[in-house]
């Protein structure tokens, strides 16, 4: 039977109503899926060497051009100098003061100091809010098994490395596919470190042959990334994505090598400064400084061909600054790496915690911008959390940066604190544009104390300590109220032997 005219009004109504519904639903940010979440993690890229933060010699245009589509962050600081104290403050939400883990130690079978059971970590969060998660490079916060073990934490889909020490070779004997052991195709894997034989010419290619392999880890890696984005895109996810690129050994295949050949003047690292051989030392940086940036392009193009490139939060960062000249047989002073900041990989001036930072999020964060709100490692929960509707954890010290990332104003934070209980021992803290250092922490007897005006001296040339000793004395009051003693990493001036 036909329907009435009764009938068919009201379906037409109804269909409208829908149509009006969905087509609201279209406009209203709060009723679109949340957005999925990219974040890239290098390690050890410094400051300076992306082009869009200033870099002349090494080419990055893929960083360069997500940096034209989003935010630079231009004072973000990582969650440490080194390597697992500042992924834990990433994955914790809290400063180093309070995180967990304030130093590089190791742990056996494998693996560094876990994250302890009880908090709750980024994935964690965004897990429990229907995110699918995966993590692809180098985790370090813990063995499979332990109370840091990333499939326990958050973490659906692991694979790369576990260990740090381990991702010192680019071509190893395994990497880790969740938590088992996956053979590569490295006949004999190539080490971390050694040395070119005695006899060996360095200006021979062939003495550099041992040095390397043909199944090359971060092919591995980011293949596993691609087709995780390409299962997930019908869902919220999050992808981890902390690669070893460019950390030391330089291990960088012949095809990615030819781009930088000639390039530089050279002289062969020969493995006296730890590491492993390679003739021609800076081209193999810069070369694997553009292999990320080739990384960055792929998981770029994985989102637009998925068709969720509008619809993903992309960050980028690095885990701390850039690591010493000669180790390794880098060149970072050639580079100009750090730029005009003082210090390095391991230290709490500038240059050893100030990374580069970029953030996309089309439709929200305003191409080409920049922000020089002061920022760190520890506000990526709660900012990435808010984003993505998941509960924020109590008892953070992060704090979102989603205003900022909207262009709205936000109010400046208190200060920004950072302790290291490594190289010595050091704390930092910023208050606005001052800057407070301690170091030699763990000499009670050799303690100095530095102040700087980084609005005017950004490279920590001019110490204002003795000058100002009212502002010494107000900054110090954050020393003593942020640090909480830990048992494993003690700073011997402030919690004794």
């Amino acid at each position: 039977m036909a329907p009435t005219v009764t009938a068919t009004v009201a379906s037409t109504a109804l269909a409208a109503a829908l149509a009006f519904a969905a087509d609201a639903a279209a406009q209203d940010p709060a009723k679109k899926r949340p957005p999925n979440v990219v974040f890239v993690l290098a390690d050890d890229l410094g400051y300076r060497e992306l082009g869009c933060f200033g870099q002349q010699k090494i080419r990055t245009p893929r960083i360069d051009a997500l940096a034209a589509d989003g935010m630079r962050l231009l004072r973000h600081y990582s969650g440490s100098p080194v390597c697992a104290p500042s992924r834990s403050v990433l994955m914790s939400g809290k400063h180093p003061g309070h995180a967990a883990v304030r130093d590089n130690k190791e742990a056996k079978p494998e693996g560094q100091w876990p994250t302890p059971a009880g908090e709750t970590l980024l994935p964690q969060a965004l897990r429990d809010a229907g995110y699918k998660t995966g993590a692809f490079g180098k985790w370090g916060l813990g063995m499979f098994g332990s109370s840091g073990d990333p499939l326990a934490r958050g973490f659906e889909r692991f694979f790369g490395y576990n260990c740090q020490r381990h991702a010192h070779s680019y071509w190893p004997a395994y990497l880790w596919d969740d938590a088992t052991k996956l053979p590569l195709r490295n006949d004999p894997p190539v080490p971390g470190s050694g040395k070119l034989a005695a006899d060996a010419d360095p200006a021979d290619p062939k003495a550099y042959a041992r040095f390397v392999g043909s199944d090359y880890a971060p092919d591995r890696i980011l293949t596993q990334a691609v087709a995780f984005v390409a299962a997930n895109k019908d869902r919220p996810f999050f992808l981890y994505f902390p690669s070893v690129l460019p950390h030391l050994a330089l291990h960088v295949p012949e095809a990615d090598l030819k781009a930088y050949e000639g390039a530089f003047s050279e002289t062969p690292y020969t493995g006296q400064n730890s590491y492993t051989p390679h003739r021609t030392p800076r081209a193999a940086y810069a070369a694997m400084i553009s292999r990320l940036d080739a990384e960055v392009g792929a998981l770029c193009d994985a989102l637009a061909k998925a068709g969720v490139a509008d619809e993903t939060l992309f960050v980028l960062t690095s885990d701390n600054g850039a690591t010493h000249s000669p180790v390794g047989g880098t060149d970072v002073d050639f580079f100009a790496s750090c730029g005009e900041l003082r210090g390095r990989k391991g230290s709490l001036y500038e240059g050893g915690i100030r990374v580069p930072a970029i953030v996309r999020w089309p439709g929200v964060v305003e191409k080409g911008s920049s922000s020089e709100r002061t920022s760190g490692f520890e506000d990526w929960l709660p900012t990435l959390a808010e984003a993505c509707g998941a509960p924020v954890p109590k008892g953070l010290d992060g704090i979102s940066l989603l205003p900022t990332l909207r262009g709205m104003r936000q109010d400046p934070r208190a200060f920004l604190y950072r302790e290291f209980a490594g190289y010595g021992g050091w704390q930092a803290a910023w208050i606005g544009d001052f800057k407070l250092v301690r170091k030699q922490l763990q000499q009670p007897t050799k303690v100095a104390t530095e102040l700087y005006d980084l609005r005017v001296d950004p490279s920590e040339a001019n110490d204002l300590a003795a000058a100002q000793p009212q502002r010494v004395q107000a900054i110090e009051v954050v020393f003593r109220t942020e640090h909480v003693k830990s048992d494993v990493f003690q700073l011997a001036a402030i919690d004794g032997k």
